[in-house]
């Protein structure tokens, strides 16, 4: 599965920050580094996630040092580990509005606003990708 490439700009313009927020993310350790060297350096789709995660979590009242502390400290908020996802199956708290996206019959996918929601390609995918992981657990 390819993910998309994005320039710096193009990130930047997506998750509606400046250039120069993205450098100083990546150099504070908020955002990880872009991928590949010189005139292949890009972003991807882990790291719109991970600045639109920033951004709502900003809009929420944390400062950047509340965010990277909640983290751990850890470089760039992308994808969650298995610990930071055990803490995200809770009730939303009163007030938190969230997009539901219908995966497949039975699944459901809960967004929470202020991040990019699936569009239709990457629901089919995610929907194989689950069918796959399902199949997997029958045999």
């Amino acid at each position: 599965m390819s993910r998309k490439r994005y320039a710096i700009g193009e990130l930047a313009a997506a998750a509606g920050v400046s250039r120069r927020t993205v450098r100083y993310y990546v150099q504070q350790g908020l955002l990880p580094a872009p991928l590949g060297r010189g005139r292949g350096e890009h972003y991807d789709d882990s790291h719109l996630a991970t600045l639109l995660r920033i951004k709502a979590l900003q809009e929420q009242g944390l400062t950047l040092e509340e965010i990277k502390r909640r983290f751990g400290g850890n470089e760039g908020l992308g994808a969650p580990q298995v610990s930071d996802m055990a803490v995200r199956l809770r009730k939303p708290a009163p007030g938190e509005r969230w997009l539901r996206q219908t995966v497949m019959p039975g699944y459901e996918l809960h967004v929470q606003e202020g991040f990019a929601a699936l569009d239709e390609g990457q629901l089919r995918r995610l929907a194989l990708t689950l069918q796959e992981l399902l199949q997997d657990e029958n045999r």
